[in-house]
């Protein structure tokens, strides 16, 4: 009778032959990584597993970036504006569909949400338009999941709940495009091994903190004969254990010629909270976000994180902007003498503090370069009521170089047009008299 039997009773036949069929045959005790893969940490081909969309949510990091691009990409205003030489903004039924609401079932930011939550997980977001004699009169998201790509004489082709849509009539924003331009690449899929490792870390840790999967101590010294000697040796330490940590002491009595012998690896030495922190930077790269905006202020400082601010709208806000107005002008106005397009205003995102933002507004009227009535629309203000905002003003002493004032300004409106005095003149009207 070996060791095992003593401990833990003599094993039956039929018990025997399942432990060597379904882990005496795939795993050596002796083999870390098979320890690894019996306990799921790691697959048979030595490799972490692949992660669905639903367990990468699960990520913090993952659910971060996902849920802070979608709802960011929802919030910014989409305007349509005709492609004249003003280029005026157009409030109609149309324009209508994509700032306020697309259908009767979904608000503007519920179908953005959805439409880029799909392309930041499954890599695609769609939607169909729905026409009547040529004019759009609804947009309605596609679950991509269920719908099937197809190409046909050269022409693409949706089909998505018994329906086939030409793709005339689909939005369609790809995360990244196959070779073959049907097929899409998912962020979640394509960098799975990063995302997985994070789970595996999360779960090892909270199996240590728990105190689940490896116990944390072994007891070694000679076994006890039969598995009731064993449980009693065994309850007889957590006795001592327990009356320590209630008591207060920091050691507790161990019974001769036994001792406890930690069991894994720490957590500590193994540099899991700088590996953590570094998949949540591994995480940010794959949807080339700045890692200030997954909360990792490891590195951040006051400069920097400011720069991280301004490259968010210029290097992928705007990026995404351009492809989904770009699809939305191609889809819903044609690609042939367009009379509207559509685009977001990104002047939301970059604004800055309150103090900044009214200086610079203030800095952009003394200029000539916006209306009053301009720069109060963008603080959603009113216009003028008195009607004296409808027009560029400029400082009266910014004029360009070289320039003589002719025309009468001050007091020298009443003086016949002489040119007024400045602060290092003497008023003729007043030599020789006394100040006082």
């Amino acid at each position: 009778m070996g060791w095992r039997d003593r401990l833990f009773g003599p094993r039956s036949a039929s018990t025997e032959t399942r432990n060597v069929d379904h882990i005496g045959s795939l795993v050596s005790w002796s083999d870390p990584q098979a320890m690894m893969q019996l306990f799921g940490v790691m697959d048979r081909q030595g490799t972490l597993p692949t992660v669905s969309i639903a367990a990468a949510l699960q990520v913090p990091a993952v659910l971060a970036a996902v849920t802070f691009l979608s709802r960011t990409m929802a919030s910014l205003p989409l305007h349509t504006f005709l492609t004249g030489e003003h280029g005026e903004k157009v409030d109609d039924e149309q324009s209508q569909l994509l700032s306020d609401a697309p259908n009767e079932e979904w608000s503007s930011f519920a179908w953005r949400c959805y439409h880029w939550q799909q392309v930041f997980t499954g890599g695609r977001g769609m939607s169909w338009i729905e026409r009547v004699g040529g004019r759009v009169v609804g947009i309605w998201p596609m679950d991509p999941a269920k719908t099937i790509i197809g190409r046909r004489d050269g022409r693409k082709y949706y089909r998505f709940e018994g329906r086939e849509y030409p793709a005339a009539d689909v939005i369609d924003t790809p995360f990244m495009l196959k070779a073959d331009q049907l097929g899409s690449l998912s962020p979640i899929v394509t960098c799975n091994k990063a995302i997985s490792l994070a789970i595996a870390m999360a779960d090892f840790a909270g199996g240590f903190f728990v105190g689940g999967g490896v116990p944390p101590h072994a007891l070694e010294g000679p076994l006890p004969a039969g598995p009731d000697a064993y449980a009693r040796a065994q309850a007889d330490i957590k006795r001592a254990i327990d009356l320590a940590r209630s008591s207060g002491t920091s050691f507790f009595g161990m019974p001769p010629g036994y001792s406890l012998k930690s069991v894994g690896s720490d957590p500590d030495k193994g540099q899991m909270t700088e590996a953590r922190l570094f998949q949540i930077q591994e995480i940010a790269r794959a949807f080339q976000l700045p890692p200030v905006f997954l909360q990792d202020l490891s590195k951040g400082t006051f400069s920097n994180t400011e720069q991280q601010d301004l490259q968010l709208v210029k290097h992928l806000i705007g990026q995404w902007a351009k492809a989904f107005e770009d699809e939305l002008n191609l889809k819903l106005h044609g690609w042939r003498a367009r009379k509207r397009r559509v685009k977001h205003n990104l002047d939301g995102l970059q604004r800055g503090d309150f103090k900044s933002r009214i200086e610079s507004l203030a800095r952009a009227i003394q200029t000539g370069q916006l209306m009053p009535d301009e720069a109060r629309a963008l603080e959603d203000r009113p216009p003028d009521p008195n009607g004296k905002g409808a027009q560029l003003y400029i400082q009266g002493a910014t004029v360009p170089l070289g320039t003589v004032i002719t025309a009468p300004i001050g007091r020298a409106a009443n003086d016949g047009g002489a040119p007024p005095l400045n602060d290092n003149e003497e008023d003729p009207a007043n030599a020789g008299n006394d100040p006082a």
